[in-house]
């Protein structure tokens, strides 16, 4: 007898219908190779396709409303887990880059006890090789050129925390 409790509100509904818009844009951004593995129906697909030749504000507005339509239509969560995941990547990217600056920069300005440490870490390091950049890195910083041996350590640390 009790029909509404039974039926989401409207800001329930509202909040979902935002919720997949929102999916339905993240889509619109994704190289074809990424969208190709995620398997999502052609009408979608094409309404994806359009959206990224639409150059007008107002119209881009009104494709991206129609995405999100077609998205209640399907069931998403196929999507929604895809897009999880690669945020979840994105994120520890993110965090593996992070670590690798902080640690270019305690061997810069830390020497032995930060390289010692990192040996701990990664014993299978090139202890002369570290060493040469980390001395590059200093005189590139005392004479304030361009940092070259700064970008090669990062990425020989970078490639050591992998």
């Amino acid at each position: 007898m009790n029909d509404k409790a039974d039926r989401p509100s409207k800001t329930q509904l509202k909040r979902e219908m935002l919720r997949l818009q929102a999916m339905g844009e993240q889509l619109i951004d994704l190289p074809d190779n990424e969208l190709a593995t995620i398997g999502i129906p052609e009408r979608l697909h094409e309404a994806i396709r359009e959206a990224r030749r639409t150059r007008k504000r107002g119209a881009l507005h009104r494709q991206k409303q129609y995405i999100g339509r077609v998205m209640r239509e399907i069931d998403a969560s196929a999507i929604d887990e895809y897009l999880a995941q690669r945020e979840e990547r994105a994120r520890a990217n993110n965090a593996r880059f992070h670590k690798a600056e902080q640690w270019r920069d305690r061997l810069i300005d830390d020497g032995d006890p930060a390289l010692a440490e990192l040996l701990e870490i990664c014993p299978n390091a090139d202890r002369q090789h570290l060493r040469q950049l980390i001395r590059q890195a200093r005189s590139e910083r005392q004479r304030e050129v361009a940092p070259a041996a700064a970008r090669k350590l990062f990425r020989y640390v970078a490639d050591l925390l992998e």
